[in-house]
Parts: C-alpha cells; sequence; structure tokens
C-alpha cells in the first residue's frame, strides 16, 4: 500500500476527514494544506486505518478535536459584545452582496 492510500479507512473516518477539512476550507486554509490537517486529526484520534488482529483496537481520543473548538470558542469569548455584533453584521453585508452577486450572474 503506497503512502497516502485512503482504502484502508473506514467510511466514518473518510466522513470525519471531510468534515475537518470543510471547517478548515471555510476558515480560508488552503485545500491542500485542509486536506492534510483533516488526515492528521483522522490518524491521531483513531491511529490510523483499519487494522486487522484479535486486540488491537484502542478507545478513540478526541482531544485534538476539543481543542480546536475549545479555541474557537475563546477567540470569540474574549471579544466584547460590541465587537462580536460589528462582526457578525459585517457578515451579514457580505452575505447579502454575495446572495446579489449570485442572483445576478444567473440571469
Amino acid at each position: 500500500m503506497p503512502r497516502g492510500d485512503k482504502s484502508k479507512y473506514t467510511d466514518k473516518q473518510e466522513r470525519k476527514a471531510d468534515q475537518i477539512a470543510e471547517g478548515y476550507e471555510a476558515r480560508g486554509v488552503s485545500e491542500k494544506e485542509a486536506e492534510r490537517r483533516a488526515w492528521a486529526t483522522v490518524n491521531k484520534e483513531s491511529g490510523g486505518g483499519n487494522k486487522s488482529g484479535s486486540g488491537r483496537g484502542h478507545p478513540e481520543n478526541h482531544d485534538s478535536s476539543k481543542k480546536g473548538g475549545e479555541k474557537g470558542g475563546k477567540a470569540s469569548a474574549s471579544r466584547t459584545a460590541a465587537e462580536r455584533s460589528a462582526s457578525a453584521k459585517k457578515a451579514a453585508e457580505t452575505r447579502k452582496r454575495n446572495a446579489e452577486k449570485a442572483s445576478h450572474a444567473s440571469h
């Protein structure tokens, strides 16, 4: 099996990697880097792909996912209500502008 071959992963592991990668891409990480980080996280949590053999199972450790969630939460919590509100208003404006662009492009 060549390096980088994903055939030994379960469907659940692949779904998890996709979800993690999407989260990174949403935060502006390149697709290739997001994919790399996502699989690194899956490997760290589940110990890699499926392994055959009795007694080789280990419980999954979700510390890395928890850490990522906490970091995101702390970033938000450390901002004042006014800063969060301003950010939300700016995001809403951007979504509205992008929606208008999309509707004009489709006509």
